[in-house]
């Protein structure tokens, strides 16, 4: 009883010193922004929660649109709009009631006739508003998406300029400006995305604004005399990493006050990507399309301050307690399964077992619970988020519990195969539902990042909480003298196949790729060891 108090402690104080750690607020550079001045720009689009631009018919209210100019309105000079429907339309006579420039878009589509219907609502716009409009954008990342051709586009842009009265542009990531000479030959300015986490080649926070200002610099020195704007800027707040890109709430404010620094010490123009959070976005990006907004969607709140320390882990305290008291559980159900035990005595190991145990679990269990809302989009995403949330919370107390008991992983086959050879220890049976459980996400989130990995998110927390237990077990629990578990060693090979490819597909510098990696590689090792029983 001593020894088990010992060690509840010790994983206490663990488990709070990391969320202590993972909790404190990182510094952030000065603030780029003299007191009094806004930014030049932001991009925004008035969908909230469930709304989506897809959705057929949907137009937003005016009011809606107008409470969130309200609050841009005091901290940026001019927003960006793509499009002139769905409720669009209102923004620029909204905005020029609050003293607001608009740079207007026209969404062009692989549909001409749509494409012109847009492009008709946007010079009508500016006509009647030409105090507000600052341009008008002719298409945003048309030549990325492959919907219209250079030639064409730049036709376009050339047939809106006969009409408009104010500058004509297109908007595109920067280098498919390289590829279509005649487009930055029809606009009045040209105008580049510059997103470092989307480059081909990732580009980590702490390089992101050094990027962003060499890309600009190049281009504005190739199409000079022609200005240079920067159209889209930004970093994520959640979502997976990409290389050594990691989305975070601390890499968002750094990201984009350092290239505001940048922008103001150079002279050029940045418009920052986004307002606010876009939820309907998820269903095309994943986690990180959702959490680009400098405002978040629930509350309309921003996410920092400028100049101001920002934590990645603003509800670590909560975090902190819920894992203890986690934590204390693990070893309540440890107790509780040793009384009930056949063993004649538990050695220093068992209960240092379960110390590892109660570690992963307090340490991953605010984690998970706290993405489980972020990272589940659909029916089937909250299935397959809240099933690997019930692996993580389950695994760690019942695989404690059959420690204590001496009660080895029993093969899948006792637990769902002819019932004369099934386990019938309660225990087994639960550690081998567990098993099962942990085997279908654990499987299911390796091959996807296998076979789509592109927006696929990497649940390495859950996946931690859920794995490491039965490795636990394994090196502390006696075998039975049986064969090996023949599902258990082919999911093994799946899930260190799996390992072999998302490495280094992902790179090195990707941790939580590595991470995940680990955990799936534990997993498959006691998965090799899982021996079935002789009958």
């Amino acid at each position: 009883m001593r020894l088990a108090l010992v060690c509840l402690a010790a994983a206490v104080a663990v488990i709070a010193a990391v969320w202590t750690w993972l909790g404190q607020p990182i510094p952030m550079p000065s603030a780029p922004l003299k007191a009094g001045d806004k930014l030049w720009c932001v991009s925004y689009a008035p969908f909230r929660g469930s709304q989506s631009p897809h959705q057929e018919g949907i137009q937003i209210p005016a009011a809606q649109i107008e409470e969130d100019i309200a609050q841009l309105a005091k901290m940026s000079n001019c927003l960006r709009v793509y499009a002139t429907d769905q409720g669009i339309e209102n923004v620029v006579p909204i905005a020029a009631r609050y003293g607001m420039k608009v740079l207007q878009g026209a969404w062009v589509s692989n549909n001409p006739v749509k494409t012109q219907v847009q492009v008709e609502a946007a010079l009508a716009l500016a006509e009647r508003y030409p105090d507000t409009v600052l341009a008008i954008v002719v298409g945003n990342e048309a030549l990325l998406r492959g919907d219209i051709s250079a030639g064409d586009l730049a036709a376009l842009i050339r047939s809106v300029k006969a009409r408009a009265k104010v500058p004509v542009t297109y908007a595109d990531v920067w280098e498919f400006w390289l590829r279509a000479p005649d487009v930055a030959a029809a606009v009045d300015f040209v105008m580049i995305h510059i997103l470092p986490y989307w480059e081909d080649f990732p580009i980590a926070a702490g390089q992101a604004a050094a990027h962003v200002n060499d890309i600009h610099k190049k281009m504005a020195g190739l199409y000079a005399p022609k200005n240079v704007y920067i159209g889209e800027m930004g970093w994520p707040s959640q979502g997976r990493m990409r290389e050594g890109a990691l989305p975070s709430p601390a890499n968002q404010a750094r990201v984009i006050q350092e290239v505001l620094a940048y922008a103001a010490r150079e002279n050029y123009r940045v418009n920052v990507i986004e307002a606010y959070d876009a939820p309907w976005k998820r269903a095309q990006e994943g986690v990180v399309g959702g959490h680009w907004g400098l405002f978040d969607d629930s509350h309309r709140a921003m996410k920092f301050g400028w100049g101001e320390p920002v934590s990645n882990h603003p509800f670590w305290k909560m975090q902190a307690a819920g894992g203890i008291a986690y934590a204390i559980l693990v070893f309540g159900i440890a107790l509780w399964a040793r009384r009930h035990s056949f063993l004649p005595a538990a050695p220093a190991r068992l209960w240092l077992a379960v110390t590892a145990n109660a570690l992963v679990g307090g340490i991953t269990i605010g984690w998970t619970v706290v993405n489980v809302p972020i990272e589940s989009m659909g029916v089937g995403g909250w299935i397959r988020c809240l099933a690997l949330a019930t692996a993580a919370i389950a695994s760690p107390l019942v695989l404690s519990a059959a420690i204590m008991r001496g009660i080895p992983q029993p093969a899948i086959a006792r637990i769902i195969g002819p019932k004369s050879g099934r386990a019938q220890h309660k225990t087994a049976i639960a550690v081998g539902c567990v098993a099962m459980l942990t085997i279908l996400v654990a499987v299911i989130s390796a091959l996807g990042l296998v076979f789509d990995p592109r927006y696929k998110d990497f649940p390495f927390a859950p996946l931690t909480g859920a794995a490491m237990p039965f490795l636990v077990a394994s090196l502390v629990t006696p075998r039975p003298s049986g064969g090996r578990a023949v599902t258990e060693f082919a999911t093994a090979l799946v899930l260190a196949a799996s390992v072999v490819w998302i490495v280094p597909n992902e790179t090195v510098a990707n941790g939580q790729s590595l991470w995940m990696c680990a955990a799936l590689a534990a997993f498959a090792i006691s998965l090799v060891r899982v021996r079935d029983a002789q009958s």
